[in-house]
């Protein structure tokens, strides 16, 4: 697209501290366990995006974006067609963003920047317009609070699976008894060891993994009662209650600004 290279391995080792890449991807295409040198911003212009790694999983609308580390293994999932506009950046230059991934607000002057980026040469003048742009494109991308749709992943073997199974089936009624028959613990032991694994309560990882799920579910055009229902919501209201309450914002407009 615009004439450059749509394989990642290209923006590695380019003598450019910022080099960016666009690429159209359909739903559901998945991008498996990777890494590189380089630290990256994956933003998409439609659809949402969801990213995996050791540390848990983020799924994001297009007014947000996931910051990758320099070397962290990751991997990639679409959910409705995804304009993937993404930055690969030095760690030098990187130095004023996050060590761990998080979840990047994408500021409407950030979003032009990042548009642009992709349409300038690779080998840009760093000291022409277009160096001058990806000065700028450094300065706004800032971390900025945001409420993130992260899912921590436990490296306990037995939380691992339940997690696993949450997230396949996140409709059904998870308990504590159930989740910790699942588990093969105790309640007592269960409520302790996920707490303690990942940082929220058992309901709090149920929660977000209905929301990770209902992201996905919206950005590939279903509607909101057919999510609600699917997720065991007994309304369209008791979900949107639960999303703006989660994510301070109803699910039409989180979809609708950074």
């Amino acid at each position: 697209m615009y004439g450059k290279s749509e394989h990642r391995d290209d923006y590695q080792n380019v003598p450019r501290p910022v080099a960016a890449m666009a690429r159209d991807l359909p739903d559901g295409h998945h991008i498996p366990d990777h890494h590189h040198p380089r630290a990256q911003l994956i933003y998409g212009t439609t659809g949402a995006i969801t990213v995996a790694t050791g540390h848990g999983v983020w799924a994001v609308p297009a007014t947000r974006g996931v910051w990758v580390p320099a070397g962290l293994t990751h991997a990639m999932t679409c959910a409705g067609a995804v304009a993937m506009r993404t930055l690969y950046i030095t760690p030098q230059s990187a130095w004023h963003l996050p060590a761990d991934p998080t979840v990047v607000s994408v500021s409407p002057l950030l979003r032009e920047l990042i548009d642009e980026a992709t349409r300038i040469p690779v080998e840009y003048d760093r000291g022409g317009r277009d160096g001058r742009v990806m000065e700028l494109l450094l300065l706004e991308l800032a971390p900025r609070p945001v409420p993130a749709l992260h899912l921590p992943a436990p490296a306990d073997p037995r939380l691992a699976d339940l997690c696993a199974a949450i997230r396949s089936s996140p409709g059904e009624r998870w308990t504590t008894a159930s989740a910790a028959a699942h588990a093969h613990l105790s309640p007592r032991s269960l409520h302790r060891r996920f707490g303690a694994a990942t940082g929220m309560s058992l309901a709090r990882w149920v929660q977000q993994a209905r929301l990770v799920q209902a992201v996905t579910l919206l950005a590939r055009g279903t509607p909101v009662t057919s999510v609600a229902t699917g997720l065991g919501y007994a309304t369209p209201s008791a979900f949107t209650a639960m999303f703006r309450r989660a994510l301070g914002t109803t699910p039409s407009a989180y979809f609708e600004s950074a």
